[in-house]
């Protein structure tokens, strides 16, 4: 399954050649994990995705500017790879007829206030799986 998230684009995104600024597509990828993780959270006193978390790679390829316009993007996201103290987010930056961006991000469970990165529970890891891209996990992908 894959989660869709609906960016709006900013006047301000745009740099001076009239298209969002690569920096920015970051800002949209962080936009949508965020929503996403909030989203996943089974709320009823349950600590899973409450904490905090860090990221540890980003990967990008740009497929063609986005100019500026009035409609929202679709940013989809899935889940490719789930480890035991990491997930991995793919995901595609578009509209119905035009992608502009693919991209992973390496997502690290992190105790604040031990000061560490931490395991994943067995139950975000339920709920993760609800998101796994099926062609990662056929290519056993994940290693839970």
């Amino acid at each position: 399954m894959r989660y869709l998230y609906s960016c709006p684009l900013r006047w301000s995104d745009m740099d001076a050649f009239g298209h969002v600024n690569n920096a920015v597509f970051v800002r949209y990828l962080e936009e949508a994990r965020i929503d996403f993780m909030h989203r996943l959270a089974p709320g009823d006193g349950s600590p899973s995705f409450t904490g905090g978390s860090v990221v540890a790679r980003h990967e990008i390829d740009y497929v063609r500017p986005l100019v500026h316009r009035h409609a929202p993007v679709t940013v989809e996201l899935w889940v490719t790879k789930i480890s035991a103290a990491s997930m991995t987010v793919g995901y595609e930056v578009k509209d119905e007829d035009t992608l502009y961006l693919r991209a992973s991000t390496v997502v690290v469970p992190f105790d604040f206030a031990e000061e560490r990165p931490r395991r994943l529970t067995a139950e975000e890891k339920t709920i993760l799986k609800e998101y796994l891209d099926d062609a990662a996990h056929q290519r056993g992908a994940v290693a839970v």
